[in-house]
């Protein structure tokens, strides 16, 4: 198996804003952006200091 680097995406200060109101609808609303235009991309990690989420390449 080949290590590949995450890749990094931004998303809407909209988004973020239920980061800590609602995980559930955080989560549905970054697959929903991801499916936009990520596709194959996976979020494994979260930095809400920087507003930065980590993505898998699946593809």
């Amino acid at each position: 198996m080949i290590n590949k680097p995450l890749a990094q995406t931004y998303i809407s200060e909209r988004i973020w804003n239920l980061y800590h109101s609602d995980q559930e609808a955080f989560k549905r609303e970054v697959n929903n952006y991801l499916a936009l235009g990520y596709k194959g991309f996976t979020p494994v990690k979260v930095n809400y200091e920087k507003r930065i989420i980590w993505l898998r390449d699946d593809r």
